[in-house]
């Protein structure tokens, strides 16, 4: 276990209380990474002042250890954590002692226009919306951009088509070309890669190539999920992987699947796994209607929220879809010069709207498959009992009510209890990170699901 820092115990007894009982209950990347940068600048019996390097930092530490925090701090008169919270001056890249030899490299010189990051400059983490099923993959994104090459290496993100894998993996390109400006940086698709590999070996220059990959100090690769059923091509890709993480440069890489459904050799899926490993999720109702509503001013239309939510309510697959619906809605309003009405909407984006079948089932449904699967009571899932027993299925409850019933967050919360929605995204990412592990509990889960879906 690390030592702890003397002067934090000394100018906060209560928060160094916390640090080890984080230290026993974290892993150590997760601790490293997440509550190591925290500083405490003021401590009295009232308040603590705590200085963090980022608002996903402060997020992460309320959302995860807010009862923790109300044991070992102080407290505010409605029974909150007291702590104020004050953002660190960012460090100029420039300044960093251990960026220094890093600074002093010439540019690369592979091939005109190789060496440039393709990066597309729309995407950034201002512009990328945040919700329940992207805020953990996000922090995640903003961590590695903020710290490359330290936190976590190398960064696997999945999930569906146009759900904002490939925003997040331009976003940290954009942010550390500006953050470190001397640093080398390849934003690039799988495909290219491998078209990339193949002139190489026409032209002769795989030495050249190979040099050029595996001296950069950030890779961001896209869809390696075509990189399947190519086994030279997965070793090339595989060895320049290797070469990069022992050199302590950041890797990240995005997939429709995780690394264990992937066909490729178990030594690519064992190395996609050193690090951390973070899906990205279909966007809930309000998240979408965040979403339209942003592209939409980006585009100078006004849409009413009334009709912001028909058409999120309708298209709900991905990002993508409610991108060309704003597209499709923008030509046609400046052709005809009309209003965006429900209507409009209806007649205009007919291919797109989905139409879901109504849903019939309920909480309570799911409640009872799964206090069946797992022999426990109804009423203990709604209620308040916090033992191993009972937090599990609790837990999966919440995760399936998410994914079958399509509601908000803190409907979901209020039909458990009247708890905070912050738990139901706790439960599920607690549920999705279990999943990956524990085979037990995947068929449990399948056994659930096949209950619900008889009903």
């Amino acid at each position: 276990m690390m030592q702890l820092c003397e002067e934090c115990l000394e100018e906060c007894e209560g928060w160094g209380q916390f640090l080890r009982y984080a230290q026993e209950h974290l892993s150590l990347s997760a601790y490293e990474n997440w509550l190591e940068p925290i500083r405490v600048l003021e401590w009295s019996l009232s308040l603590t002042v705590l200085e963090v390097p980022n608002v996903f930092v402060q997020e992460y530490l309320l959302q995860n250890f807010k009862e923790e925090l109300c044991s070992f701090l102080p407290l505010s008169a409605p029974g909150e954590p007291a702590i104020r919270f004050v953002l660190a001056a960012q460090e100029p890249a420039s300044s960093r002692v251990e960026r220094k030899e890093e600074s002093e490299r010439k540019p690369l010189s592979y091939d005109e226009g190789r060496a440039a990051p393709r990066l597309n400059p729309s995407y950034r983490f201002e512009t990328y919306i945040e919700g329940p099923s992207n805020q953990f993959v996000k922090s995640a994104a903003l961590g590695v951009a903020s710290r490359p090459g330290r936190s976590y290496n190398p960064l696997f993100v999945h999930g569906g088509v146009g759900l904002g894998k490939t925003h997040l993996l331009h976003s940290i390109g954009a942010y550390v070309a500006e953050a470190y400006p001397k640093m080398r940086i390849q934003c690039i698709t799988t495909e290219a890669f491998i078209n990339d590999l193949v002139e190489a070996l026409r032209n002769k220059s795989v030495d050249r190539m190979k040099r050029y990959y595996r001296s950069l100090d950030v890779l961001l690769v896209d869809d390696i999920q075509f990189l399947q059923n190519r086994l030279n091509f997965e070793e090339e890709f595989c060895a320049t992987f290797e070469a990069l993480i022992n050199q302590n440069k950041q890797i990240v890489v995005t997939s429709d699947k995780p690394p264990g459904q992937l066909r490729l050799s178990e030594r690519m899926v064992a190395r996609m796994e050193w690090g951390l490993v973070a899906s990205v999720n279909v966007p809930d109702l309000e998240t979408r209607v965040a979403i339209l509503l942003h592209k939409a001013e980006q585009r100078g239309l006004r849409i009413p929220h009334n009709v912001a939510f028909f058409i999120a309510e309708h298209i709900y697959s991905n990002v993508r879809q409610l991108e060309g619906a704003i597209n499709r809605l923008s030509a046609h309003c400046k052709l005809f010069d009309l209003d965006i009405t429900e209507e409009f909407v209806e007649k205009t984006l007919r291919e797109l709207l989905q139409h879901a079948p109504k849903e019939t089932l309920t909480v309570e449904q799911i409640l009872r498959s799964v206090a069946q699967i797992f022999q426990v009571g109804v009423p203990q899932l709604r209620g308040s009992v916090r033992t191993k027993e009972i937090a599990l299925p609790r837990q999966v409850a919440m995760y399936l009510c998410r994914e079958y019933l399509k509601q908000s967050l803190q409907m979901i919360a209020d039909a458990f209890g009247g708890r905070a929605h912050s738990t139901v995204i706790h439960a599920c990412q607690q549920i999705e990170k279990r999943l990956e592990l524990d085979e037990t509990l995947r068929r449990r889960i399948d056994m659930i699901r096949r209950n619900i879906e008889a009903t």
